[in-house]
């Protein structure tokens, strides 16, 4: 956090750029430069890890899905189903 003091210097450069420019408040918030930023992008989905025949997927994390259960309880192996 900057200082009072780097505060006001920053402030007075500010000043001074907007008078050098010709640069009104009115002029900066036409130009948008106080709009709000855009809100941060969804988190990304979790990657895929697992993936049967029929297009179900499981990212490996929390409870393992009934389609994968099912199919390890007939004897088939996780690593089967492993994406990449």
């Amino acid at each position: 956090m900057a200082t009072n003091t780097e505060r006001a210097a920053a402030i007075r450069w500010i000043q001074a750029q907007m008078a050098d420019y010709g640069l009104t408040l009115e002029a900066l918030q036409a130009a948008g430069c106080f709009e709000p930023p855009p809100p941060p992008p969804p988190p990304a989905a979790p990657p895929v890890c697992y993936r049967n025949a029929e297009g179900l997927t499981w990212d490996g994390q929390g409870e393992m899905p009934s389609w994968l259960k099912r199919a390890v309880n007939a004897g088939q192996s996780v690593e089967f189903f492993r994406v990449g």
